[in-house]
């Protein structure tokens, strides 16, 4: 049975769920580096939604059962969905399928629902937009309400139409249509071919390979790569003499419009059939030239779906109905553990090699220590493994019955693999302390050393980072401050202009300030507002790295976690050779007071705004002094409310607190409507102008 858990048990999990299921997200989605399968991904979300039931006082606006996805890439132009592009919930076996129809007939109040039914493609969904027939915006899901602009590159794609058929159905006067773009086996196995003979490293799967070929910043890159998609939802139209009333019209009438769909999608007039379609693709998935990881059950009549309607972040009227996962015995030879970018520790199996379904597998996650505890896994072990998702292999379970005896526990270090650095666990994992001097985090460290809202070295983004890690010129931190023209002159892409701009930029990000530095070294659990917090709070980074935890502690913003991770970060002594040796080469590492007509004052954004991003929005206030919070309490002097303001607009209304529109947001800033007269200026600046002109003056 169970274990019941208390109020405080509850929260303390809760919290720990949805940490680790946005992980999941951000590594899936963003990064397209899944550590876990499907099916543990499901188990985690069951167990958070279980959770949340039995213990509604805890459910958030931003916990993953209320969302979809992850936030969309910072490097593209954010997009809103014309409706949200949600996520389905997973089924894995017949009589949960059963469940799903009775539930369904129970609501309609009806004996039978026909279903239609397609092949679940592992591959990237995307929003696709056509105005009179023409194409005219593509995006990635993102976090299912906003995505990534990715227009010009889904242009690339031979599949898609840009312009729309006309002759079987007239054409839609607006058409926004969800597809899913993916790698066909073959074009992988061509394309990771190319990438060895060039010395890079080949792709996990074709749906890492569709994903990352989309997100590419140089459409042409994304050209050159041989992408295809499938078309399988409307999620909107608009036009005269188009009646669609079912899912399966749908699809005829996209096939119609030269959209392309799967041919092998069904129409089951009962549940049976649906079942008997699952079968029936579970067969021919081995012969099929690209990844499929279930069925796709809809019902098929619209009104329906809408009588049905959806949760947050799933419909009611659809399910995916996933295959069993590929399972092969092999023997576990020995047990490595493995450093990532964020410096957790993941322990691998080195299997004898075994093939699974095609692929030859001799490595498999084990994911974190407890999970190897749970299925009590030893050095020596025989034990099945499956291709979790059909992505990235795991260990499954153990065959106990073929041990000898001569099997080994394992235990993970006290030091790390890579640096040597002290290790600390945190929640089921354990971490590296080293940050700035681990070679492992090396690539990552300096990408957010460098980004925007930390040390902001404009021209020090993740292709030139590589680049310079590669031909040795950094191998710590603080080598950017180290790096002279003539170095980055003799690198490809680099000419007189773009080496003396990045030269410029780093040495101007000496003088960033102490917070901006705090949040740059990327010390775990500190954001850029606790960053802020630690600069004003403790002036100098000296003070800071000899702070004790219940000198943090005392900061009525700072929990145990955080105290914690800081200490140990600054305990490590290779970090603090690394500070010492930024301070040498001139960044600046004291707090000076900031000047501004918003110095201190804290904001909350809720829904979009017309004339800024939420970035934008972020920065202007940052420049001024003020401060941007994530969460409504008690401390926010000002709610800034767009369009569809969520529910911090209703806790803000709860609270007493400011409440100002876009317009009275401007007038803080300074920014309104000015016309000059064109003899003082030579020009009248529109609104437009005007704000652009703003956001590039500080």
């Amino acid at each position: 049975m169970e274990k019941k858990l208390t109020r405080e048990e509850a929260k303390k999990r809760i919290e720990w769920l949805r940490k680790e299921i946005w992980r999941h997200n951000y590594l899936y989605y963003v990064l397209n580096k899944p550590e876990i399968s499907d099916e543990e991904y499901d188990k985690l979300m069951e167990e958070l939604r279980r959770l949340e039931e039995q213990f509604p006082e805890f459910i958030t606006p931003d916990s993953p059962t209320q969302r979809v996805g992850a936030p969309p890439a910072k490097e593209f132009k954010t997009v809103r969905h014309v409706k949200p592009m949600l996520s389905l919930d997973a089924v894995h076996k017949e009589e949960e399928i059963r469940a799903f129809d009775r539930r369904v007939k129970k609501e309609l109040g009806v004996e039978n629902v026909e279903y239609a039914a397609e092949p679940k493609l592992d591959g990237l969904s995307v929003e696709l937009i056509y105005e009179d027939g023409r194409y005219v915006r593509g995006s990635t899901r993102g976090d299912g309400v906003n995505g990534e602009d990715v227009t010009e590159n889904i242009k690339t794609i031979r599949a898609v139409p840009l312009v729309l058929r006309d002759e079987e159905i007239p054409l839609p006067k607006m058409l926004a249509v969800r597809g899913e773009v993916i790698m066909h086996i073959k074009d992988f196995e061509e394309l990771n071919k190319e990438l060895i003979q060039r010395g890079e490293e080949p792709l996990a799967n074709p749906r890492n390979a569709a994903a990352g070929s989309l997100r590419r910043l140089d459409p042409n890159e994304t050209a050159q790569r041989p992408l295809d998609i499938f078309f399988y939802e409307i999620m909107h139209v608009e036009g005269d003499g188009i009646k669609i009333e079912t899912q399966w019209e749908a699809l005829q009438a996209l096939k119609k419009w030269g959209l392309k769909i799967n041919p092998l999608a069904k129409l089951c007039k009962n549940i049976e059939e649906a079942i008997e379609y699952h079968h029936e693709m579970e067969k021919k998935r081995e012969m099929l030239d690209y990844e499929i990881d279930g069925v796709v059950i809809k019902v098929n009549h619209l009104d329906y779906q809408e009588k049905l309607g959806a949760k947050t972040r799933s419909p009611r009227w659809a399910v995916a109905y996933k295959f069993p996962p590929r399972k092969e015995e092999t023997q576990i030879l020995d047990i490595v553990v493995g450093v990532g970018r964020t410096g957790i520790l993941t322990p691998v199996a080195l299997l004898k090699p075994v093939d699974v379904k095609g692929v030859t597998v001799s490595r498999a996650t084990l994911h974190n220590e407890d999970y190897i505890k749970e299925k009590d896994i030893r050095i020596g072990d025989w034990v099945r493994v499956a291709r979790a998702g059909d992505v990235i292999p795991e260990v499954v379970e153990v065959i106990k019955e073929k041990r000898t005896g001569k099997e080994k526990e394992f235990r993970m270090p006290k030091r790390c693999p890579v640096c040597g650095s002290h290790v600390v666990k945190e929640g089921a994992y354990y971490r590296c302390t080293g940050g700035l001097s681990c070679p492992a985090q090396l690539k990552r460290s300096i990408e957010h050393f460098a980004s925007k809202n930390a040390m902001d070295i404009e021209g020090l983004g993740g292709k030139t980072v590589e680049l310079l890690v590669e031909k040795g010129l950094i191998k710590r931190i603080s080598d950017i401050y180290r790096l002279t023209k003539r170095d980055l002159l003799h690198l490809p892409r680099f000419a007189e202009k773009s080496a003396k701009n990045l030269i410029e930029a780093i040495e101007k990000s000496k003088n960033k300030g102490l917070a901006r530095l705090i949040f740059a070294l990327g010390i775990p659990n500190v954001g850029e507002h606790t960053a802020r917090i630690l600069a004003e709070k403790f002036k100098s980074i000296d003070r800071l790295m000899n702070a004790t935890e219940a000198e943090l502690l005392a900061i009525k913003e700072i929990g145990p976690e955080t105290a914690s991770s800081i200490v140990n970060f600054f305990r490590e002594e290779r970090n603090r050779k690394e500070i010492e040796e930024l301070k040498k080469l001139g960044v600046k590492m004291e707090y000076e007071e900031e000047k501004g007509k918003l110095k201190g004052k804290v904001f909350v954004f809720t829904g979009a705004l017309k004339d800024f991003t939420r970035e934008e929005a972020k920065e202007l206030v940052e420049k001024e002094g003020g401060i941007v919070a994530n969460s409504v309490s008690r401390n926010v002097d000002y709610v800034v409310v767009g369009e569809k303001p969520g529910s911090k607009y209703e806790k803000a209304k709860e609270l007493g607190l400011k409440i100002i529109g876009e317009e009275e947001f401007k007038k803080l800033l300074g920014i309104e409507k000015k016309e000059e007269k064109e003899e003082e200026r030579g020009k009248i600046l529109t609104l437009d102008e005007f704000i652009k002109m703003k956001r590039n003056t500080k």
